[in-house]
């Protein structure tokens, strides 16, 4: 078994917690993990992407060649489609419909939203929307990885939930339990999709 996951977005949206959530998940669960982190120029707003390879056997490359991704996890819509060209054909896209204009060009949502919609396997949600209801507006990545969770077929809600737990332990319980209720949030918005 195994998954590969191109998670992409934009400089300080919460890519790289995903990938070491998702990645200590892995670990924890006996998995062989490979990663390769492109950072971009996410200090100026830029694009962030990592590509995170994960299976029960040996990986030969950290990086994902195009055609074979299983997933692209984004939290900016551009970038998903950015990235479609590493897509597997029955590969999932879950993003957040939500877009970071960071550029003088960025394209109408309207194009941008039926892009996404013509493709065959894609869950969009709104995270940022749900994170401001919630009043969590730091966990809108979580939101999007519990949205994905239901796509990750190599690792449970269990373990995810339980990585959550460990890889946000030293901020304290109060802060373990808002991002295992903003993973369950997202989840739950995955399956009203």
């Amino acid at each position: 078994m195994k998954q590969d996951i191109i998670l992409s977005g934009v400089g300080g949206q919460g890519i790289l917690s995903i990938a070491t959530i998702i990645g200590e998940a892995a670990t924890q669960a006996g998995l062989t993990l490979k990663q390769a982190e492109v950072h971009g120029m996410s200090q100026r707003g830029g694009d962030v992407q990592s590509n995170l390879r994960l299976s029960d056997g040996a990986i030969a490359s950290d990086l994902i060649t195009a055609g074979t991704a299983d997933m692209i996890l984004s939290l900016e819509p551009m970038e998903a489609l950015r990235y479609l060209p590493y897509l597997d054909k029955e590969g999932w896209v879950i993003t957040s419909s939500s877009p970071f204009k960071n550029i003088p060009n960025y394209p109408e949502d309207e194009a941008l939203a039926a892009d996404l919609k013509a493709l065959p396997h894609v869950v969009t949600v709104d995270v940022e929307k749900l994170a401001h209801e919630h009043a969590m507006p730091k966990c809108a990545n979580v939101i999007l990885l519990g949205a994905a969770s239901r796509f990750l077929n190599i690792l449970s809600v269990e373990q995810l939930r339980g990585s959550i737990a460990r890889v946000f332990g030293a901020k304290g319980e109060a802060v373990v339990e808002m991002n295992q209720r903003a993973f369950d949030i997202g989840h739950n918005a995955a399956l009203a999709e």
